[in-house]
C-alpha cells in the first residue's frame, strides 16, 4: 500500500473485533464487490483482549483472502504476531513500540505505519524512523474507539504539499463525510464501523464512487 502513487486514495479496512463466525464471508464480500476495481488496498487486523494462539487462528483464514487479492495484512500493535503469522506488516501507537524495532523483527519488505494522531512532530518522527506510512485523526467522531485527538483537514495538505510518504486519514470516516479528506490529501481513508456495521458491499462500493470523483486542487 505505501507504495500506491499519490492522488489514488484507496480503502484501508480496519477489523472489527469478532473476527469468527461469518466475518470472512464478509470480508470476500467487502474485497470481490467490484472485482478487478477493488479499491481496498489494505486490511487490518484489530483485535483486542485475546491471545495470541487464538488472534493466529482468527487471523489465518483472513490473511489468504487477503494475499489471494494483493490487499496487504497488517497487523495492529504486535509486532510479535506480525512476525509469527508472516503478515505483510504492522500498526504502530505511540506505545506499542518503535519502527526500528519492527524493522528489525519483520524485515525491509515489511510495510510499517504510525498512527501519528493530530501530532506533525510525531509524523515527522516516524518518516524519519523509516516507516512506511503515517496516520492521521481521528478527523470525526467515532465509535470504533476513544478519540482523544482531533485533526483538522489542513494537516492532511500540509503533509500532502511537504512529504511523499504516504498519509492515512482515520476516525468516523463514512461515505458522506470522506470527500474533503480526499481533497485535502488523504492517500488512504481508514474504515471500520461505517462498513462493519451494516452491508459491508454496499458499503465499500459508496467509498468507491466518492473516491472515483475528481477532486478539486487542495
Amino acid at each position: 500500500m505505501a507504495e500506491q502513487a499519490r492522488g489514488l486514495c484507496q480503502l484501508y479496512l480496519i477489523s472489527p473485533q469478532e473476527t469468527g463466525g461469518d466475518f470472512p464471508e464478509r470480508l470476500v464480500r467487502a474485497l470481490d464487490v467490484l472485482g478487478d476495481d477493488n479499491p481496498v488496498a489494505a486490511f487490518q487486523f484489530r483485535v483486542k483482549g485475546i491471545d495470541q494462539h487464538e488472534a493466529a487462528r482468527l487471523a489465518q483464514p483472513l490473511q489468504e483472502i487477503c494475499a489471494a487479492r494483493d490487499v496487504a495484512f497488517i497487523v495492529n500493535d504486535s509486532i510479535s504476531l506480525a512476525k509469527r503469522i508472516g503478515a505483510d506488516g504492522i500498526h504502530l501507537g505511540q506505545e506499542d513500540g518503535e519502527v526500528s524495532e519492527a524493522r528489525e523483527a519483520l524485515g525491509d519488505e515489511a510495510q510499517i505505519g504510525v498512527t501519528c494522531h493530530n501530532s506533525r512532530h510525531l509524523a515527522m518522527e516516524a518518516g524519519d524512523a523509516d516507516a512506511d506510512y503515517v496516520a492521521f485523526g481521528a478527523f470525526f467522531a467515532t465509535e470504533t474507539k476513544e478519540a482523544r485527538h482531533r485533526a483538522p483537514l489542513d494537516l492532511l495538505s500540509w503533509w500532502q504539499g511537504m512529504f511523499e510518504l504516504p498519509c492515512v486519514a482515520i476516525g468516523g470516516i463514512t461515505p458522506e463525510n470522506c470527500a474533503p479528506l480526499i481533497t485535502a490529501g488523504a492517500d488512504f481513508l481508514a474504515v471500520s464501523g461505517a462498513v462493519w456495521n451494516g452491508d459491508e458491499a454496499a458499503a465499500v462500493r459508496a467509498f468507491a464512487e466518492i473516491m472515483a470523483k475528481p477532486q478539486p486542487a487542495p
